[in-house]
């Protein structure tokens, strides 16, 4: 993907938004975990493979996230999820300056803390 600017253009590459997707959802409030595509669980540790379960696909319209996650027993999953889709759109926008057209949220599990 590339964004262009006064002095150039810059090209991003999916693999690295999705890692920047990653991190945001590892600072959301009731995200434990990411889940691969397969129904995978994985601990969410920071530097530890962030990009696992996510998925970009850039289109005309902009770009096209999805998140599978492991969310916290006990919380109200559809604020969880608003939460989301906000923080992801906001911030890959700002760190990129790419357009995101669509952010979906797939909650794979639920876990509680010990």
């Amino acid at each position: 993907m590339d964004v262009e600017g006064s002095l150039g253009s810059v090209s991003i590459s999916t693999g690295a938004i999705a890692q920047i997707v990653g991190f945001i959802a590892g600072e959301c409030y009731g995200v434990v975990a990411m889940a691969g595509r397969g129904g995978r669980v994985g601990r969410l540790v920071l530097g530890d493979a962030p990009e696992r379960g996510v998925d970009v696909v850039q289109s005309d319209q902009g770009l096209a996230v999805t998140l599978h996650v492991v969310v916290e027993h006990g919380l109200n999953l559809a604020e969880v999820a608003a939460t989301l889709r906000s923080r992801v759109s906001y911030e890959v926008g700002r760190l990129t300056g790419l357009k995101v057209a669509s952010v979906e949220v797939h909650i794979s599990d639920l876990r509680t803390s010990a």
